[in-house]
């Protein structure tokens, strides 16, 4: 369905999970991370026998309930499953009808998959051969399989490589449509699925709409407004198709190139004023790098229920607000989880003293900036009223507008319905019962009409349409270098009248796909496709004829757009292995990424980082803190568990640095900054790596800025960020940063 930029859109679900008879883990560590998610894995085990294996650098509490724990060497995901695929192919093992029917681009895949020989495998990941022939063989026998990843998978310059092999490994299995199988992408925090298919991001409209003239109209028209008028909020016509700035380099649009920063392109200004709202700044890669960006905005405004600290760590002393804001206890609406699922939340108390709710504070601000009138028009449409409800108009507004993801169907009724009776559905299918017959519990996207029950298994054939099935989504044209892209004649959902393949569905081909006639008056009411068609005739008709409007097509493994048409194996910018870098280059600097210059090549070849910095820097979550922690670190009971930032060190690594159990200690990184933390001796991490949270911040380099909270707002626990040396490195596709892959040394305090 839609590339959610690093991540992916889980196909299954957690519940799903515990029809699986195998799971591998790559990058995350859900036992910590998302402890009741774990548990329906953890049923799995007992209920179906299920292996469980763990691929992590760091010997994780999931790896500790794993059958096979694979230590690997960060970065070399990629490697480790082309040694999975080579030794698949290699005994036959792959699903070779599905791969016939619903799979373009294998043959690029299988001939690189080819050179990667156990030995090989272990010589770059460092997972013996043994290990990787005995996973492998359990995996591939045992149906169906279902992949998880996290973040440990996605921060890389190869990040979107990464999230690319991971369902290729998928499609040659056949787990994909299945339950039990498919790619089950764990999210870091709530909402975090709905946030990106809303676009909290700066490449897409709402929706995954593009930036092109046509997405801008559909959506000046849905949302009441001039399309000239649209138009006008740019400085030219050009910034209107033009991806944005990321939050990973925002701040390289403040400093425009300055001090050795990267040049920008934007439109001749650097960026003036920075306006966060519940995002921890803190927990962005390359802190030094942060604080610099915010010492030389004009404005600063931040919105949080707590102190966000950019507000400590920066050094800027005049306009600095900070807004406080509503909890989720005190707002009403729609999250999203990380199964494309939704549920209604209600409101338990009113904001309490001078707080405002997040909308309340953009609607004030729209009036003030001159345009609430044209920032609430769409809320008002649909019944054509003067005044509007929020959040319930909010959500009718979104069903109307969203075909892209299939949130047609998702009106705030239907939603509030669900969470209302949640104890009506079943927990591993997600199907209703009783009342709540005939639907998924949160209506996982796509719901193509407001009576569809919902998809709780992406890409499943073996269920209607109606009832949440659907083929791969046709995408990239009907054929390439004269290959029918169009998914086989085996491959159609159950019950559907067109058999095999078939285009996404348009007004002009509709009658000719679909073998019907349409009315005078529906074609006068039609939008162009199915991604425009707010009259929803589309998806009605298909929804009779068993097909999916966005079309069945074949998986793309050959992904012809991409700097890499199918994934390749390349080294991180600094890489403990100079040897390996020759032979597996990271990619040439890319000019005008999101407006920022890029390094790579030259990054990575400017010198041999691994003579001055040889040790692997891990970053990763506590089950007790949550991002930036500033929420978390204002509990004085989540506190406790973790008063204070700190070092998982290996005790041969620290005793070759004189670093003792329980010593302060600095980590130094390759981009000139270091942090002052407490070592903890610990076996979990291997002498060539250290293991820190990411989730401290108060101190920057050794100075703690304590004095700098407004009175009464400091946290239990301040230390440290991790992301004060986290290096250099962003990926190729999504500008996400290499957190995952990076250098350091260590130094007794």
């Amino acid at each position: 369905m839609a590339n959610t930029w690093g991540y992916g859109a889980m196909t299954n679900s957690f519940g799903d999970m515990q029809n699986s008879k195998a799971i591998i883990i790559f990058g995350a560590n859900p036992a910590v991370n998302h402890p009741v998610g774990f548990g329906h894995i953890l049923k799995a085990k007992e209920r179906n026998s299920a292996a469980l294996i763990v691929v992590d650098p760091v010997f994780t509490k999931t790896a500790a309930k794993a059958d096979y724990f694979c230590r690997i060497r960060p970065g070399t995901d990629i490697a480790f499953m082309y040694g999975m695929l080579h030794l698949i192919f290699k005994h036959g093992l792959e699903d070779k009808s599905f791969i016939d029917d619903r799979v373009y681009g294998m043959d690029l895949v299988r001939a690189e998959a080819k050179k990667w020989t156990p030995k090989k495998v272990e010589d770059v990941t460092g997972v013996k051969a043994s290990l990787l022939i005995q996973i492998t063989n359990v995996y591939a026998k045992s149906h169906p399989g279902t992949l998880l990843w996290a973040m440990g998978l996605t921060q890389h310059t190869i990040g979107s490589s990464n999230t690319r092999i991971a369902p290729i490994l998928q499609l040659s299995l056949g787990n994909m449509g299945e339950a039990g199988g498919g790619c089950n992408i764990l999210r870091g925090h709530d909402n975090v699925q709905g946030a990106t298919d809303m676009c909290c991001l700066s490449h897409t409209l709402p929706g995954y709409y593009g930036l092109s003239d046509g997405s801008w109209k559909y959506f000046a028209k849905s949302w009441g407004v001039d399309y000239s008028w649209l138009k006008g909020r740019f400085k030219a016509k050009e910034w209107m198709n033009n991806k944005g700035f990321t939050l990973a380099r925002w701040w390289a649009g403040v400093l425009d190139g300055k001090n050795g920063n990267d040049k920008i392109h934007n439109g001749g200004v650097n960026v003036k004023t920075l306006f966060v709202m519940g995002n921890g700044i803190t927990s962005t890669a390359q802190q030094a790098k942060v604080k610099e960006g915010l010492d030389n905005l004009e404005l600063l405004v931040l919105c949080d229920p707590f102190v966000n600290e950019a507000a400590v760590l920066t050094d800027k002393q005049d306009d600095i607000y900070i807004l406080p804001t509503a909890t989720q206890f005190e707002s009403s609406g729609s999250v999203t989880a990380t199964n494309r699922s939704a549920q209604w939340r209600n409101r338990v108390v009113k904001p309490l003293y001078e707080a405002k709710t997040d909308h309340d504070i953009m609607f004030e601000m729209s009036k003030r900036l001159g345009f609430f009138k044209e920032f609430t028009a769409a809320m008002k449409m649909k019944l054509k009223k003067d005044t509007f409800i929020f959040p319930e108009d909010a959500t009718d507004e979104i069903a109307r507008i969203i075909k892209t993801i299939g949130l047609t169907g998702w009106t705030s009724k239907r939603l509030k319905e669900h969470s209302k009776n949640w104890h009506m559905f079943d927990e591993i299918s997600g199907r209703g019962y009783g009342k709540m017959k005939g639907q998924y519990y949160g209506l996982p996207w796509p719901v193509w009409t407001e009576s569809h029950p919902g998809s709780p298994l992406l890409y499943d054939i073996h269920r209607s349409v109606k009832d949440g099935g659907m083929g791969f989504r046709n995408r990239f044209g009907l054929e390439h270098d004269g290959v029918d892209l169009l998914a086989g004649k085996t491959s159609a959902p159950k019950d559907s009248k067109v058999k095999g393949g078939y285009p996404e569905i348009t007004a002009a081909n509709i009658e000719k796909v679909l073998k019907i006639k349409l009315t005078p008056a529906e074609k006068k009411a039609i939008g162009k496709n199915w991604k425009v068609d707010t009259s929803n005739i589309i998806a009605n008709k298909c929804m009779e004829a068993g097909v999916a409007p966005y079309g069945n097509a074949k998986a793309r493994a050959n992904v012809w757009t991409f700097p890499d048409k199918i994934p390749m194996h390349r080294e991180p910018i600094h890489s403990p292995r100079q040897d390996l870098t020759k032979i597996y280059p990271t990619y040439p600097d890319k000019p005008n990424h999101f407006r920022v210059d890029t390094q790579y090549i030259s990054k990575q070849t400017e010198k041999d980082w691994s003579k001055e910095f040889p040790i692997n820097l891990i970053t990763g979550r506590l089950v007790n803190l949550n991002g930036a922690g500033m929420e978390n670190r204002a509990s004085k009971y989540l506190a406790a568990l973790s008063p204070e930032m700190f070092c998982r060190i290996n005790p041969d690594l620290a005793g070759q640095h004189g670093i003792a159990d329980g010593d302060m200690m600095w980590i130094l990184s390759p981009e000139g900054t270091k942090i002052k933390v407490r070592a903890h001796y610990s076996y979990t991490v291997t002498a060539d790596r250290l293991f820190i949270p990411f989730h401290f911040a108060g101190h920057f380099q050794g100075k703690d800025l304590s004095s700098k909270y407004p009175k009464g707002t400091k946290p239990y626990a301040v230390g440290e960020s991790a992301n004060t040396v986290t290096n250099y490195g962003y990926d190729i596709m999504t500008q996400l940063p290499e957190t995952k892959g990076g250098l350091c040394q260590v130094k007794k305090a």
